[in-house]
């Protein structure tokens, strides 16, 4: 599970490091750029900029996730104690509750 936590990650940072620049600040120079071209570019920020947000609580998680696996408590739902199902961990393994702590959490 850490070689994936690990590939994941290094995809992530990849994304992360191609996509700054649409997240940049957009320019509101009317002569270079008609109103709905601006429009469109601020939107395309504001999509870049939440993409960027949710790319790094991702990594969040995953450090967390890497960080249980060295101190033995990867697996272990972190309300119950007792183990989470491999096939939820293999479908997202970064996920801190069981099935039934996940379904009362929310």
């Amino acid at each position: 599970m850490r070689d994936k936590l690990l590939k994941l990650k290094a995809e992530l940072e990849a994304i992360a490091a191609s996509g700054e620049e649409s997240a940049a600040i957009v320019e509101l120079d009317q002569s270079k750029v008609g109103r709905l071209s601006r429009m469109d570019a601020i939107q395309a920020q504001a999509m870049a900029q939440a993409s960027g947000q949710r790319r790094a609580a991702m990594l969040r998680n995953i450090d967390a996730a890497l960080r249980r696996i060295d101190d033995g408590t990867y697996g272990l739902c972190i309300d119950c104690g007792e183990p989470i199902d491999p096939r939820r961990l293999e479908f997202d393994p970064t996920v801190l509750r069981c099935v039934d702590c996940a379904s009362k959490f929310e």
